[in-house]
């Protein structure tokens, strides 16, 4: 299977072909979803959440990201890996984005880095991709700024808060990013985005009308015990686990597993050796 790149993605949005991206945060799982033929992978801070068990984002770090980051980019062979930067790892001046994507880009080997934010974050932006590190922008709701939001809630209402999100997201691809993400915008207003955008845009709660969607893999399959309004369960992973959980911990406690022909039958010793070792220790 080719390699997706940024210009690989660029041409399939130029063509009108849909992208896949789904978050990943491990090896196994990412293995399994370069197999299945996923464009993209996000290596998302949601795995504070979905990983670690924070109630957000806001507590991980960029050696989280890394650690997790290295081990998906290992699983992939043709899925274009995207590393996000976490909270306060580049709000606080160009330079400082730009040693720390630097850095998750030098210590995990990814294609390119996400980062929250639009006009003021431009800057930023226009640091790292002129060091010739591919950027991911994220507009609407930015889950590192849900205390200024006051929760998760749909971006974009109104007609000063929609003129807001189109031009954060022209200001991010002006400053240089080949993606945006755009996440819980109304449908019109992501549809205007993508007509306006050379970028490719990736929907979250943004309707179909975006170039790419992205899903977290926990709450597609059934694994999370939350199921967002922008979701779907594509197969009830989640309970399939537990019933495997359940069946195991039932034949252990039963003396059902392991069976005969889950143990190394042969064995080196004689019998007449171990019962010689059994009268040495009798003891015990």
């Amino acid at each position: 299977m080719a390699k997706n790149t940024v210009a690989t993605l660029a041409e399939m949005k130029n063509n009108g072909e849909k992208i896949t991206q789904l978050t990943c945060y491990d090896y196994s799982t990412a293995r399994l979803i370069d197999e299945a033929g996923i464009n993209m992978i996000l290596v998302g801070d949601s795995l504070g959440m979905t990983m670690l068990g924070y109630s957000d984002t806001l507590p991980v770090t960029v050696d989280d990201m890394i650690t997790y980051g290295k081990s998906v980019v290992r699983g992939c062979e043709s899925t274009f890996v995207v590393v996000d930067m976490p909270f306060m790892s580049y709000q606080i001046s160009p330079a400082q984005a730009l040693e720390n994507a630097g850095r998750i880009m030098k210590e995990t080997g990814c294609q390119a880095v996400k980062l929250e934010g639009g006009k003021d974050m431009a800057p930023q932006i226009k640091a790292i991709t002129g060091a010739g590190i591919p950027v991911v922008g994220h507009v609407g709701l930015t889950p590192q700024s849900v205390n200024a939001f006051g929760g998760f809630k749909v971006q974009g209402k109104g007609e000063a808060n929609a003129r807001r999100i189109l031009e954060d997201a022209l200001a991010v691809e002006e400053a240089g990013a080949f993606a945006i993400t755009l996440e819980a915008v109304p449908p019109k207003l992501a549809a205007l985005i993508t007509k306006k955008c050379r970028a490719i845009t990736i929907g979250i709660g943004a309707s179909a009308a975006c170039d790419a969607q992205v899903l977290v893999y926990q709450d597609m399959l059934g694994m999370s015990g939350f199921t967002p309004k922008f979701c779907k369960h594509f197969a009830e992973v989640g309970e399939t686990m537990k019933e495997a959980f359940r069946a195991y911990d039932s034949e252990v406690k039963a003396g059902a597993f392991p069976a005969p022909e889950n143990t190394y039958a042969k064995s080196d010793c004689s019998d007449e050796f171990l019962a010689a070792l059994d009268a040495e220790y009798e003891d015990r």
